[in-house]
């Protein structure tokens, strides 16, 4: 498979990803069956899809569980993308972007993807009520202590 770099790193993916978030979250849950979701992530990784994106928020949680599962044995396969910055609350979703919650976050990603490095950890949004800057230098933090290898924004806009 054709593989692009991502930013101004030398990390590379295929050009081909896969998002994950429909295999545990906000599709209907007859579409949400873990078996086949493994077969599909193992499918996609032989096929020569590195690239697989998810969040904590997905489930919430299990989707990351689910990656971390499939992953085991094939880290090496694959270039893992996942997200904090959401919570999911009971009908309602907040941006959390307190540097101390960042840092939490992506310990207990690294825990369920079981993994010892995250490739590309994203904020899924800015929170309101932080500066930006500061959410970013506590993500910024994670890369200088080698827990993640490269950092994004997911839906974020020039204001943020």
């Amino acid at each position: 498979m054709e593989r692009r770099t991502i930013g101004a790193t030398a990390l590379t993916v295929g050009a081909v990803g896969l998002g994950c978030m429909p295999m545990s979250w906000a599709y209907s849950a007859s579409e949400q069956r873990g078996d086949r979701s493994s077969r599909t992530v193992h499918a996609a990784l032989d096929a020569g899809t590195t690239l697989l994106d998810t969040a904590d928020m997905y489930g919430p949680f299990t989707n990351e569980l689910l990656l971390g599962r499939v992953l085991d044995g094939r880290r090496e396969d694959a270039f893992v993308s996942t997200k904090c910055g959401l919570l999911v609350g009971d009908q309602h979703i907040v941006a959390n972007g307190r540097p101390g919650y960042v840092r939490r976050a992506c310990d207990a990603s690294l825990r369920r993807l079981r993994t010892d490095v995250i490739d590309l950890y994203q904020l899924h949004r800015a929170d309101p009520e932080v500066p930006v800057e500061e959410t970013w230098g506590a993500m910024a933090e994670l890369v200088a202590a080698g827990k993640v290898r490269a950092l994004g924004m997911c839906a974020v806009d020039a204001r943020a």
